[in-house]
Formats: structure tokens, C-alpha cells, sequence
């Protein structure tokens, strides 16, 4: 099948989905399917290959995604429910005043990225990005959507996140002086984002729930109804510093697995030991466990209480879970027909700058196919030959190697499970997230290329 037919198909597929889930109002979860399945046969994929496709989107999308949201929406739960995200945002606005909250979370998120991977980074933060609007008196996507943006660049961009560590190991590029470059570029790529973020129109959306604003409530109506605490009947106990230690031990626990396996050998115990302890299931449990203890006791909470209100925490998630494994499952069709690899052979037969190239590669792997690090580890073998036939030194490869990893930044759309993780915690509808989430990772991705070329052109 051409290139042109895979492209028409793909734009078809991407056109039918949107108008199911924005006009007929139909399930994300059932249309992607429905799609998917369509687009499969559409494309050649064989009848009796067309499940196991499916299938095996979803279960690679879910192996990743799953333990991490259920643990990430637990921890948020019980730091949500003691009071704790209204303490920590109350302590930091009365410290900062209101009109340095956003910029003041935006760049403790940029700093918390570093280690840990976005979707990790985004439901932990979340509760806490509400706890400070509700302080703060300001709609959650003042800070909601810079933050994403900022944990998302360098997701992206920066080592030791697996997507431009690998991609550094295929086109030769050094990983120190790609964080060292990547890393003054990256925050101005984010600050742009954060003023970027402060120009889309938010005030006439309207939120739909989100896990992240669910709170505990005392009434014996049900067993799912008895940890849920209104507003005013929440008492404090928690602090802002229980709060930090607790958001902090997760994340200093993966900055210590990804630290073991830059320092230590591989295969070595001491190296296997702090890989499967520093893995962002492992610390989520264990941050998890610390809450359950920390919190339960300070607010006294019997044990089949605290046992309640993790359970709680599940049925809110359960649709983001559902509905990002469906998005795996839209993707992998794309990539099992071929889709992505036409639209890269189409770009590298216009014989553009390479530079250039591996950015807009990069970018169409990423709107067709979903995953930013697939994206980027796609485009790094197909630009490897004309970087190496380029002779470049060492900083131009590193750079060209960081313009691949922007291309995965942009173009976050509904084959994007952290589309999803975003929408879903912020309560935005596909619509809404398409008008905002949508345009402002494509801007940040595209001012972080120009950053990117205009240093590449200066050396």
C-alpha cells in the first residue's frame, strides 16, 4: 500500500474518532476500539492478526500505565483527603503570595521531572496543583497546564528519562553534554510554555470531574461513600513539611535508582538492587505504604479506614486506566500498518537540513503513533546514517539529537495515553484538551527546536 493511501487512512481514522467521542458523544474507550479495529482493516493488516494487534497495544500500554496511575492516584488520595494538598498549597501562598504560586509550582515541577517520568510526575502532582487553585481562588489550569508542559519537556528532552538517553546511545551523541546543553535550553523551553499556557482562554471551559478533586466524606450511605470528607469537616492534621516528605520520598527514591544505573556497572548487584528499588512502581508502593502509616496515625484513622480510602481512590482512576490502554491499542494499529514509517520516508526523500528532518520525523512519528519516546527512538535510527555521513562534531550531534527528542514533544493528541492522564486529572473534555493541552505541547515543542537550531547555527 502507498505512502499516500497509509497517510489518507491515518488522517481518515484520526477525523472519524473525533467527531465519535466530540459529536456523538460516544465512549473515548469504545470508539478507540471501534477505530482501531477499522483502521486495522483499512490498512491490510491481516483478519486473523487484527485482535492480537489490539491486544498487545493494550497490554503494553497497561503494563506501564496501570500500577503507576492506581499507586499515583492512592498516594494523592490520602495526602487529598487528611487535608494535606490544601496545608502544603496554604503554607506556600501565604510564603509566596498569590501572584508567584503558579510560576513558583511550575518550576518545582520542571526541577521534580528531571528524575521521574511524566506520567509519574503529573498524578502525584495534581491533587496538589487543586489543593493550591482552591487556595488561591484560581481555575486549576492556571497551574495545571504549565505544570504538564514543564514535566513533559523533560520527559522529553533531558537524561537520564529513557527517550533521549537511548536516542543518544543510536546516533553517538554524549549523554553529559546532552543534560549540559539540554538543560538551559529545556528551561527556557518551559518558561516559554509557562507564558504561553497564561494566553489560552480557559475561563469559559467547563470542568468535568477529576480524580484529583475528589475529596473524603464521612456518611455512612455506602462503603465507597464513608472516605469521602467535605471540604469543611477536614481537619488538618497533615502538614505542608508531612506533605512534602511524603511527595519527596517516591521521587528521591527513583532519582536514586537512576543514579545507580549511570554510576554502577551493569549487572552488578549493587546496580540490579537500585534499578528494581529506584522503578517508579516500587517507589510508588513504598511512598504509598509510608502515607498509609504517616497519615493514618496522625489522623487517626482505624485501620479499615485507611484500607477504605485507598480502595476509593480506584473506581476514579478506573477510566483513565480503561481509556489510555485504548489509546495503546489506536497506536499500535498505526504503527503495526506502517504508517509512521511512510510518513518518515516521505520526509527524509525532501532531502531537507537534517536538523530540520529529524525534528519534523520525529513530530509525524509522534501525532501518528502516540508514544514521544517510540517517536524519538524511531527517528534516531532513521537519522543515523545521514548524521554520521555529515561528519558533525560533538556538540552539532548532541544538538541534532536534542531536535529529535523536541519533535516528541508536540502533537499530544487522543493516540497519546499522556494525553489522556492529562485530560482525565485536569477534567477537561477531548475537545477542550485539543484547544489547550493539545496547541500548547505543539508550541513548546516547536520553540524548543528553534531554541535547539538557533544554537546548532551558532556553532
Amino acid at each position: 500500500m502507498g505512502a499516500g493511501t497509509l497517510l489518507g487512512i491515518a488522517i481518515g481514522a484520526i477525523i472519524v474518532l473525533l467527531i465519535l467521542v466530540i459529536n456523538i458523544k460516544m465512549s473515548a474507550f469504545v470508539a478507540m476500539l471501534l477505530v482501531a479495529a477499522g483502521t486495522a482493516l483499512a490498512t491490510g493488516i491481516p483478519v486473523e492478526e487484527v485482535v492480537p494487534t489490539m491486544q498487545k497495544g493494550m497490554g503494553n500500554t497497561l503494563s506501564s500505565v496501570m500500577i503507576v496511575v492506581g499507586l499515583g492516584a492512592m498516594l494523592g488520595r490520602l495526602i487529598e483527603v487528611a487535608g494535606g494538598a490544601d496545608a502544603l498549597a496554604t503554607s506556600f501562598t501565604k510564603a509566596l503570595g498569590k501572584k508567584r504560586v503558579v510560576g513558583a509550582v511550575t518550576a518545582a515541577a520542571f526541577v521534580l521531572g528531571i528524575p521521574i517520568f511524566f506520567d509519574v510526575g503529573f498524578i502525584i502532582l495534581a491533587p496538589i496543583v487543586f489543593g493550591f487553585a482552591r487556595v488561591a481562588k484560581i481555575n486549576p489550569l492556571v497551574i495545571g497546564l504549565p505544570v504538564g508542559a514543564a514535566l513533559l519537556t523533560v520527559h522529553v528532552a533531558l537524561p537520564p528519562h529513557p527517550g533521549p538517553v537511548a536516542a543518544a546511545g543510536i546516533t553517538g551523541a554524549d549523554v553529559g553534554l546532552m543534560l549540559a546543553i539540554g538543560l538551559p535550553i529545556s528551561a527556557v523551553t518551559a518558561l516559554v510554555g509557562y507564558f504561553v499556557a497564561k494566553q489560552i482562554p480557559i475561563n469559559k471551559i467547563e470542568l468535568l470531574d477529576s480524580p484529583a478533586m475528589k475529596v473524603a466524606d464521612d456518611s455512612e450511605k455506602s462503603k465507597a461513600a464513608q472516605v469521602v470528607e467535605t471540604a469543611k469537616n477536614r481537619v488538618q492534621a497533615v502538614g505542608a513539611g508531612t506533605v512534602m516528605v511524603l511527595i519527596l520520598l517516591p521521587i528521591l527514591q527513583i532519582m536514586l535508582g537512576t543514579v545507580g544505573n549511570m554510576m554502577l556497572e551493569e549487572g552488578t548487584t549493587g546496580q540490579r538492587w537500585l534499578s528494581m528499588i529506584g522503578s517508579s512502581a516500587i517507589a510508588l508502593l513504598t511512598g504509598v505504604i509510608v502515607a498509609y502509616l504517616v497519615i493514618g496515625s496522625k489522623m487517626k484513622w482505624s485501620l479499615e479506614k485507611r484500607g477504605s480510602i485507598l480502595d476509593s481512590a480506584l473506581p476514579d482512576v478506573a477510566v483513565i486506566v480503561f481509556v489510555t490502554g485504548a489509546g495503546g491499542v489506536f497506536a499500535n494499529v498505526l504503527v503495526t500498518s506502517g504508517i509512521g514509517a511512510a510518513l518518515a520516508d516521505a520526509l527524509i526523500a525532501m532531502n531537507m537540513p537534517i536538523i530540520l528532518a529529524g525534528f519534523l520525523i520525529a513530530s509525524a512519528l509522534r501525532a501518528s503513533q502516540g508514544s514521544a519516546t517510540v517517536a524519538i527512538l524511531t527517528s534516531a535510527g532513521l537519522m543515523v546514517e545521514p548524521i554520521a555521513a555529515a561528519g558533525y562534531s560533538e556538540m552539532q550531534t548532541v544538538l541534532v539529537t536534542l531536535a529529535i527528542a523536541f519533535g516528541g514533544l508536540g502533537l499530544s493528541h487522543i493516540n497519546d495515553s499522556g494525553f489522556w492522564i492529562v485530560t482525565k486529572y485536569l477534567g477537561l473534555s477531548v475537545k477542550d484538551g485539543l484547544k489547550t493541552w493539545t496547541v500548547l505541547t505543539t508550541i513548546v515543542g516547536v520553540v524548543g527546536f528553534l531554541l535547539t537550531w538557533g544554537v546548532f547555527l551558532l556553532v
